[in-house]
């Protein structure tokens, strides 16, 4: 726009901030700015060519002109300090979790994941929008987090920075703090307005007391509601709006419709004089509106403590006690102190100091560098890191910490992106149909009580509708539905990542099952070695090498030989090929287990030299500096329940088993799956994965089962992966859920409960559908009161919170699944 003189307007606004530029107006490149500090962060981001910062809302930023001095940050010097923030730290990298409360529109999600052309020292960003939180990784090398936290802080979004941020309670008591707050401001104004609304319902309203005080009243409730409006009911305005502006329309913008539509016509009535108002059920809705919402993130976040924190990391670890024997352990009961051992791939529970000499260890969990780190002897270890080789000792530094590992769990690395980008609610897909609906009705009776009874009867019917149809029970029926669902499923041993995931589960019309570890129970298997007389030697040089892995086989060989073996050696080095072997160096010996193709890979050997096995199960061979000693075969039987499970399966669903092993136990399986084809043998993992693939363009729904040891690429390819775990205390990040090797008996049922579930989904909104309908019939007609109001809209969302909390019990119930603990 060119200006008509150089003269600085007053009613110029800050092209960075939006505030209005008053007589102390500074410009750059023809911009007016209110502070020197808007302009400087205008400069740096000119700079570095992120003014698209700019393009993406109508001045994003934010003000900066009560900038203190950066002195505050030299506390972020101390390596105290920077300890106790970092939720990783290495001689290189610092990664760490700041809270910025500034975080407001999606400019400033733009540029805060594009923090890199800021400050090359900053390796990644990635923003949470709904927590306010930004995951810095950081070369410690470039630049510190005190450079970072300051120009962050130049720009706009200073991290708040709490030293006890590391306390899991005063944490969600942080974040819960504005929900708590709204809810009080509404329930004030709730309460104070029924109590001011009381000669109106007793109908007073024109004598005594009541006539008297009538606009008094009015004008009362008009003032308790604006909080209400501006502050309590934020959340639902924001998300319409946000919904509208993409084009878009969600739940929320019903909801809102009914919001204005109540206050607007309330504050009509009372300034007019035409009536008494509604504002006691307007601030009633808000109230019960947000107590759903509290108890849906109350259970919510109780059910993430309990599945990720238990369940979806290591259920247990081994832990060694003063004699030097080695227990499983449950990781809540892991205190500072204890002595763990891990192997090969397996995930280090907590922040722990390595005992053992020397130890590689993955950090692609925090920083997304894939190569192997090496650490010594005394150094801390932070938990998410992966150990790679040989096992290794640790002693526990801290106690296992939800928040981080819950931050772990839900790492890309982890996340199936294109899977969950189509996982919307039901409430979601029907809204806009719903908001059609509800806009028609409205304006159909409108238009009809315009020509029957006038403008005034017109307006009046047009806004009852809206206020009626307010689809507040819809938006709890979902949450209530599926949060007491995965409640049920936790409590019977299948804990599910995502809550949207379960109507995938619902809809399942294939399901996959691995066979070693999977449908077979390696407790039960029985060992033989046929080949050679393996010496004393020999089998401590085998017991060493399968002792680094964590693959059901070689934890049976481990079971097998360690009955006999003398003693056990420390190997140099260990390497596993997930579907294939172990391969180790040990006491300068090199040892090779696995498969015919492997060994002869390995070895150099051509593979008509080692013999081909006629066992009946799963084999693997084992050589030592080259020379074949023979072969371990693993003939495992059924789990319990397994017979019965695949029997009813069979009727209702696709099934299929895909293994690696070969086709000895191929006889034992035919009876309970539907074709011969279903039964895939001798399948590598990348075998398996296509299977799914084109189970999936044959438009089936598929369930995958495996132990998450070589059936990681599977398992996320599938509509529903589970990942079957006993007491081992791998990490299977790939799947949609982790199922209790117990509790694989009982799969048919959950399937069963997941589509109960959703047809619970259903039923609720019929009810509250119900509940709209016998209110449009008041409003429709002209007979909608405050009274009938008050009570009805309440009532629906009270309701359906019940009805699904029953309703979902007693689906649990009739299928024998556990309820309570």
């Amino acid at each position: 726009m060119v200006k008509a003189a150089p003269t600085i307007s007053t009613t110029e606004v800050c092209y960075h901030c939006g505030e209005v530029c008053h007589e102390s107006t500074v410009r750059s490149q023809d911009k007016p700015f209110c502070c020197t500090g808007c302009r400087t962060a205008f400069q740096i981001l000119d700079e570095s060519g992120l003014c698209s910062y700019y393009d993406l809302e109508s001045n994003p930023g934010i003000n900066l002109r009560n900038t203190r001095s950066r002195t505050r940050f030299d506390y972020l010097e101390d390596e105290e300090v920077i300890s106790r923030i970092a939720d990783f730290q290495n001689q290189q990298q610092l990664s760490v979790s700041l809270y910025i409360p500034n975080i407001h529109c999606t400019s400033c999600v733009w540029l805060l994941e594009n923090l890199q052309k800021l400050d090359s020292g900053i390796l990644q960003t990635k923003v949470n929008f709904l927590k306010r939180e930004l995951d810095v990784l950081i070369d410690t090398e470039s630049t510190s987090l005190r450079k970072v936290v300051e120009q962050l802080t130049t720009i706009g979004y200073e991290p708040e920075i709490r030293l006890d941020k590391l306390d899991a309670t005063t944490s969600k008591s942080h974040q819960n703090r504005s929900l708590w707050l709204k809810l009080g401001v509404a329930g004030f104004a709730f309460g104070n307005i029924m109590l001011f609304s009381f000669p109106d319902y007793l109908d007073v309203g024109n004598s005594g007391l009541g006539g008297q005080f009538h606009v008094f009243f009015g004008v009362l409730n008009i003032i308790l509601a604006l909080p209400v409006l501006i502050y309590s009911s934020s959340d639902y305005l924001k998300s319409a709006f946000a919904a509208l502006s993409q084009r878009g329309v969600n739940l929320d913008v019903p909801i809102s419709i009914g919001i204005i539509a109540l206050f607007g016509r309330s504050v009509y009535e009372i300034v007019t004089g035409t009536g008494t108002g509604y504002m006691d059920s307007f601030t009633g809705l808000i109230f019960f509106l947000l107590i759903g919402k509290l108890v849906q993130q109350k259970t919510f976040n109780r059910l993430s403590f309990n599945r990720d924190y238990k369940s979806y990391l290591p259920i247990a670890v081994n832990v060694t006690d003063t004699f030097g024997a080695e227990k499983s352990v449950s990781l809540d009961k892991l205190v500072p102190g204890m002595e763990i051992r891990l192997r090969n791939q397996e995930l280090v529970p907590c922040d722990s100091t390595l005992l053992s000499e020397k130890a590689y260890v993955d950090y692609s969990f925090i920083t997304g560098e894939s190569d192997p780190v090496e650490v010594s002897q005394g150094e801390l270890i932070y938990a998410g890191a992966k150990l790679i080789g040989t096992s290794a000792s640790f002693k526990t530094e801290e106690e296992v910490e939800n928040s981080y590992l819950t931050k772990l769990w839900n790492h890309d690395a982890f996340t199936n992106n294109e899977k969950e980008l189509k996982l919307t609610s039901f409430a979601d897909r029907i809204s806009p149909y719903f908001t059609v609906s509800v806009l028609g009705i409205s304006a159909f009776a409108g238009m009809y009580w315009l020509q029957a009874a006038g403008m005034e009867m017109a307006l009046s019917v047009f806004t009852a509708v809206l206020i009626i149809a307010c689809p507040c029970a819809l938006a709890l029926s979902t949450p209530f539905t599926l949060g007491s669902a995965l409640n049920v499923l936790s409590l019977n041993g299948l804990f599910v990542k995502n809550h949207l995931l379960l109507e995938n589960l619902s809809k399942a019309g294939a399901v996959v099952f691995d066979k070693t570890g999977t449908l077979t129970n390696k407790e039960e298997a029985n060992v033989v070695f046929r080949g050679m007389n393996l010496t004393e030697t020999e089998k401590a040089l085998i017991y060493s090498t399968c002792k680094q892995s964590v693959h059901p086989i070689s934890r049976k060989i481990t079971d097998f030989i360690g009955k006999n073996a003398q003693n056990s050696l420390k190997p140099e080095s260990f390497y596993e090929v997930s579907g294939k072997g172990i391969f180790a160096c040990v006491d300068g010996r090199f040892i090779c287990i696995g498969s015919r193709a492997f060994l002869a890979e390995q070895t150099k050997t051509p593979l008509s030299e080692i013999p081909e096995s006629d066992f009946n199960g799963s084999v693997a061979h084992a050589s030592i500096d080259g020379e074949y000693l023979g072969y371990f075969g693993i003939r495992a039987g059924f789990r319990v329940g397994v017979s019965d499970l695949l029997q009813s399966l069979k009727t209702r669903f696709l099934t299929y088993l895909i293994s690696g092993d070969n086709e000895t136990q191929k006889e034992e399986f035919e009876g309970y799956f539907t074709e011969q084809q279903s039964l895939l043998f001798n399948k590598s993992p990348e075998e398996k994965l296509e299977f799914i693939k084109q189970l999936q363009k044959e438009h089936q729904k598929v369930v995958m089962i495996g132990d998450g040891l070589n059936d990681a690429g599977a398992l996320k390819q599938s509509d529903f992966g589970i990942a079957l775990s006993d007491d081992i205390s791998s990490f299977s990040p790939a799947c949609d859920a982790i199922l209790e090797g117990k509790s694989l008996k009982k799969l048919n049922s959950f399937i069963e409960f997941s589509q109960g579930s959703m047809n619970i989904i259903i039923m609720s909104f019929v009810l509250s559908l119900l509940y709209n309908t016998v209110g449009l019939g008041f409003a429709i007609t002209g007979h909608l009161s405050p009274l009938v109001a008050a009570i009805l809209m309440p009532l629906s969302s009270i309701s359906v919170m019940v009805f699904t909390f029953l309703t979902t019990r007693y689906k649990a119930q009739k299928l024998g699944l556990a309820i309570w603990k």
